[in-house]
């Protein structure tokens, strides 16, 4: 960390440039001595990264940003602030504590967070900030969260929460997907870090598949999965010590629309029917798609399902619905070749062919206002609806 870039001259002039292109600050020689050309393009690409998705960050003098990878790594905004929705008490041990996004966000729950960090660089960074954003009830502690809890324990002290957002990079800078290969390993550390905390909660990336999950953990009370502009953005599994009660999966996206609850076991007790297309079309957003209840969503909105493996519904009169929803124009059979369509949004549900293939075969160009789905109905038919957003 440069002491020098918060000094006034290099923040006014980072503050004055947020719209210039990184490279070329980069490339050329720095106004500022002792500081590295490098070094305000990295505090340049920082603001500019924060604006939309640490604005509190962006908003606050004085701020340093780390390198990009920590950045891109660190939760947003509006998932860190939905992670802390979901905790609360005296004192939470964040493990795994990075930029420092979560740890933040959490506080404002909690008497006591200890973030735990074990790069030396980001510790300081997170320190910083956290005095730059009035953030007292945060204790920094440049060492491994696992070692951290040891002598949290050996004071008496036992948090009501134990948080981490565990490594999801291999020792080249590779990603991995198993949980197993996340550093720290939690199934190897899960019988400890249960018998601490009353509650554990861990994001994962949101590729990491539920049941793979679920069947390397235990004691799990739900699973959040976090969307966000219909994009998945992370996984979360809240554990409890000795629970072994029935976990519920909460599907939401953080910009609109009151979260979906259920169990596997209602999931697979649903009764549901498929339909042909009708008036409407109904398209789960992304956090559903992944929690998967798609026989409850048939069920809960009396909906008709297109296929059993075309997650998609349809309806004669207009519902609310957790996703997109559109008024079906025409039902067309699908025929390989050319389309009377010169623009249109393209997606394929349960299709033999990529919207890729399709686009290449009808040369149909992206944009506009329709949207063609080229699905399998429930007569096994392969067909293309032309709808347009309500």
């Amino acid at each position: 960390m440069n002491k020098s870039i918060l000094n006034t001259g290099a923040q006014e002039y980072i503050r004055n440039n947020l719209t210039t292109d990184i490279v070329s600050v980069a490339l050329k020689k720095s106004p500022f001595p002792g500081i590295a050309p490098a070094e305000l393009a990295q505090q340049l690409s920082g603001y500019q990264k924060a604006q939309k998705k640490l604005p509190t960050w962006f908003a606050c003098p004085g701020i340093y940003f780390p390198p990009a990878l920590n950045l891109e790594q660190c939760s947003s905004e509006i998932t860190g602030l939905y992670k802390a929705s979901l905790t609360g008490g005296k004192m939470l041990l964040d493990l795994t504590g990075g930029f420092g996004v979560d740890s933040y966000f959490i506080a404002r729950h909690f008497e006591r967070v200890h973030y735990c960090e074990l790069n030396p660089d980001l510790a300081e960074i997170a320190t910083h900030n956290f005095k730059m954003l009035s953030a007292g009830n945060i204790a920094v502690h440049r060492q491994n969260g696992l070692e951290v809890l040891t002598d949290l324990q050996g004071l008496g002290q036992r948090p009501d929460w134990i948080y981490a957002d565990p490594s999801r990079r291999d020792a080249s800078g590779g990603r991995v997907i198993r949980l197993e290969d996340y550093l720290p390993d939690i199934p190897a550390h899960l019988g400890t870090l249960l018998a601490a905390t009353d509650n554990l909660l861990i994001k994962t990336s949101p590729m990491l598949d539920l049941a793979a999950g679920a069947r390397s953990l235990h004691s799990l009370r739900e699973i959040h999965v976090v969307a966000a502009s219909n994009e998945v953005r992370e996984l979360l599994w809240w554990m409890q010590p000795g629970y072994d009660g029935p976990c519920t999966r909460v599907a939401l996206d953080l910009e609109g629309g009151e979260a979906f609850r259920f169990t596997p076991e209602e999931e697979a007790a649903a009764a549901w029917d498929t339909s042909l297309p009708k008036a409407y079309l109904y398209e789960p957003h992304a956090g559903l798609m992944k929690a998967a209840p798609f026989g409850l969503l048939g069920e809960r909105f009396q909906l008709g399902k297109l296929h059993r493996h075309t997650h998609l519904y349809t309806s004669d009169q207009l519902v609310p619905f957790p996703g997109r929803r559109f008024k079906i124009n025409k039902v067309l059979p699908y025929k390989a070749g050319k389309l009377p369509f010169a623009k249109a949004n393209i997606a394929a549900r349960n299709f033999p062919e990529s919207v890729a293939v399709i686009r290449r075969r009808t040369r149909i160009t992206p944009g506009g206002d329709m949207y063609l789905f080229f699905v399998k109905t429930a007569d096994e038919a392969l067909k293309v609806l032309v709808t347009e957003a309500v």
